[in-house]
């Protein structure tokens, strides 16, 4: 009974040790995965990707500095991660003090990159599973500008830009593209891409022009102008009108043949100067028609003459509305 009772109870201590070694296989590869240091990283890329601002932010433990925060969730956030693909995780590596680094390997519109995260151990769970979480730090910030706007895009989303500025407090990893696509100005989108917070982004710079539709409407305001300025010149027979164009002549020219018209319409240019939308100098050429007497010699002759001709106008913008004031100098 004895020698039974001892092969039963090795039996028993061996099942227990099978155990034991068991369980410590298993915590071990349960603290090398879903307890590991990469267990956070992998849920708060994938708040980023889900566009939950909220929870990355809680996840990553970083604080905001004053700045727009219209990149910190939503459809803005979504967007900054929406082109980081291929993502690897590499092994934790020791930085000392109960801190190690988790580097990850991905890309972005086919740039390879990598961004390193800083975390920490924070206690157990159930007695031998580790916690891990982010050591704290600033989120970073994007500058953007944009020329003569108060308003642009950034990450599809309209944000406020006083005084053509502003800082956005930013996620990482991610990619930020700002643009503008107004009716009467227009800037191509420009990006930046973020990979850690150590590393601070470019400033994206908007460089506005003015729009087709608005130098189209500027052009036709200039024509309106100056057909509606020879017609009137037409009519009252005058070879010095209030317009941009002229004729000298020390003859008499015989009332009712003055004739004039545009031969060729300025060019528009619109810049940014001041602060302000300007247009720049407005060059044309006028022909005049008309019949004249030497009067001297009391010879008629025709006159058929071109003249160059250059104008200033103030541009003003109302929401839709296009106004083109002509400044001449008689």
């Amino acid at each position: 009974m004895s020698q039974a009772l001892v092969r039963i109870a090795a039996v028993w201590l061996l099942g227990l040790m099978l155990a034991v070694a068991g369980a410590i296989v298993s915590i071990n590869l349960v603290n090398d995965s879903i307890a590991g240091p990469q267990q956070p990283v992998r849920e708060y890329l994938a708040a980023l990707q889900k566009g939950e601002g909220e929870k990355a932010l809680g996840l990553l433990h970083a604080s905001v500095p004053h700045s727009n925060a219209a990149m910190l969730d939503g459809t803005a956030l979504q967007t900054a991660a929406a082109r980081i693909s291929g993502v690897t995780f590499g092994d934790a590596e020791d930085r000392g003090g109960n801190q190690v680094m988790v580097p990850i390997d991905y890309s972005i519109d086919g740039s390879q990159l990598r961004t390193e995260f800083l975390l920490e151990r924070s206690g157990t769970e159930w007695l031998f599973f580790h916690k891990w979480s982010f050591v704290p730090a600033a989120l970073p910030l994007l500058d953007v500008t944009v020329v003569n706007s108060n308003e642009a895009t950034l990450n599809g989303v309209p944000v406020n830009m006083p005084s053509g500025r502003n800082s956005f407090a930013v996620f990482y990893p991610g990619e930020y593209e700002a643009s503008l696509n107004g009716q009467f100005f227009s800037a191509p989108p420009t990006r930046a891409t973020l990979s850690g917070r150590d590393v601070p982004p470019a400033p994206l710079n908007l460089l506005t022009q003015a729009t087709d539709q608005l130098k189209n409407a500027v052009g036709g305001k200039v024509k309106e102008f100056l057909d509606s300025c020879a017609d009137e010149a037409d009519k009252q027979q005058k070879l010095q009108p209030d317009c941009p164009f002229y004729h000298a002549t020390n003859n008499r020219v015989i009332d009712g043949t003055i004739d004039w018209s545009i031969t060729e319409y300025p060019a528009v240019s619109i810049e940014p100067f001041g602060g302000r939308w300007v247009v720049a100098p407005l060059d044309g050429k006028a022909r005049i028609k008309a019949r004249q007497v030497d009067l001297f010699t009391g010879v008629v002759t025709d006159i058929n003459a071109v003249h160059d001709f250059s104008f200033t106008t103030r541009l003003d913008i109302d929401a839709d509305t296009v106004k083109l004031t002509p400044l001449l100098n008689y």
